[in-house]
């Protein structure tokens, strides 16, 4: 599949920093890319690069073949930074209209609100929304423009649980219609419930280009969840590599998941609710970034 942004060796400095290392990424069409790193990783960097904020110290950025600084390259990006400013007497739908200007072909503001869940909002004034409200905007102004690629930072911040799902399915249905998103968030089950691919960084590199699927199949660890009245001796059983203790409930990392069932029934100690499952997005990331520092 064509890439519509591109990396390619790039590295960046800030003075004596080295915030991107030789970093190579390809994004493609109509994909939803999820970006992972701790704090300091290089996610923030990669993001202003494509959005022809910085310039690369060494390397090249393309944002659909061409410089992302050129403005004209940019009528088909829409971002939502980390933090958005919306200005507080302005009501949404004026909000809506006024960043829609800027593009050659916009969605309406009705149509937007319904899109994304705040219909009854329009004619409230932004400083009178709620933070989640704010945020649901925000993020709905990056698809005003009909964009091909859009950037999102963090992109549910401040929004409760019930919120996020019906954000994340808004944002789904953007990719439904021919939409190209990277999202990174601190979220790993946003990650997990919206990506197809995971781009993982650690200390200015990529450490791990995948499929999800393939990213949580880098863990080859299996996981144990049950509840027993003598978990202690269940944890120290021969297949259980880490164990995570509350009361009487268990979470055993194993060596040999059947080998593990054989032994436990075996022992005759008393279980309940035993439930095997492969790595979680959190353990893979976990996993992938302990072994890139080491």
């Amino acid at each position: 599949m064509a890439a519509i942004a591109r990396l390619e060796s790039v590295s960046r400095r800030y003075g004596e920093v080295l915030a991107l290392d030789d970093a190579t990424l390809d994004v493609g069409e109509a994909e939803i890319l999820g970006l992972l790193g701790p704090n300091g990783a290089g996610k923030t960097t990669v993001m202003s690069l494509l959005r022809g904020l910085i310039r690369p110290t060494e390397g090249r950025v393309e944002l659909f073949g061409r410089d992302p600084r050129e403005h004209t390259s940019r009528t088909a990006l829409g971002v939502t930074p980390q933090e958005t400013a919306l200005p507080p007497t302005l009501r949404v739908a004026e909000v809506i209209d006024f960043v829609g200007a800027h593009y050659p072909d916009r969605v309406g503001p009705r149509e937007l609100a319904e899109r994304f869940g705040f219909g009854e909002l329009l004619r409230r004034q932004t400083g009178a929304l709620s933070g989640g409200q704010r945020r649901r905007l925000s993020v709905a102004l990056a698809f005003v423009g009909r964009p091909r690629l859009v950037l999102l930072d963090e992109p549910t911040t401040g929004l409760d649980v019930d919120g996020r799902r019906e954000l994340w399915d808004a944002i789904r249905s953007q990719r439904g219609q021919g939409a190209t998103v990277v999202v990174t968030s601190h979220y790993l089950e946003e990650i997990e419930a919206l990506a197809e691919r995971v781009v993982v960084m650690s200390e200015g590199r990529i450490v791990a280009d995948d499929a999800l699927g393939s990213i949580l199949g880098m863990v080859g660890e299996r996981w144990a969840v049950l509840e027993s009245p003598r978990a202690a001796e269940i944890a120290v059983l021969p297949e259980v590599v880490g164990a995570r203790v509350d009361g009487e409930r268990l979470e055993l990392s194993l060596s040999d998941s059947d080998s593990f069932v054989r032994t436990l029934v075996a022992s005759g100690l008393p279980f309940t609710s035993l439930q095997l499952r492969g790595a979680t997005l959190e353990e893979a990331f976990l996993s992938i970034v302990n072994g890139a520092t080491r």
